[in-house]
């Protein structure tokens, strides 16, 4: 139950957040160019109270999280992580038996040329000079 309203929370003030962080005055940059000055809101103070808002959400978001996991129940969880190491396992066992079917690049085998060791006798008539 405790959970339950942590995650409701934690939901709305995020919703709050983007909410704060999209009407602030961007203070610089690009976008400050085509912002509209603190006066046309009246208030002088906005930007002050809006950057605290901000801040306040960010850490009840982290404050809340970590209530939420404390509130988890532990049955739950435990039975969750070795569903999970169940599913590691049979992952784990997959790659090993598909890494030895990896397939390979086929190498042609090389041609064995050997090398004449007996010219032929075209050659032998041509290279030498006519003995008459």
């Amino acid at each position: 139950m405790l959970y339950t309203l942590c995650i409701i929370l934690i939901l709305v003030a995020s919703v709050l957040i983007i909410l704060a962080v999209l009407v602030q005055n961007p203070k610089s940059g690009m976008a400050a160019n085509f912002g509209v000055s603190n006066q046309v809101m009246g208030v002088r103070q906005t930007t002050n109270f809006l950057e605290k808002f901000t801040w306040t959400m960010a850490v009840v978001i982290v404050v809340l999280s970590l209530v939420a996991t404390m509130a988890m129940d532990r049955g739950l969880v435990a039975t969750s992580n070795a569903k999970i190491d169940e599913d590691a396992k049979a992952l784990m066992e997959t790659v090993v038996e598909t890494d030895a079917v990896i397939p390979q690049a086929d190498v042609p085998a090389a041609e064995t040329t050997v090398p004449a060791t007996e010219t032929p006798a075209a050659e032998t008539e041509a290279s030498q000079p006519a003995q008459e």
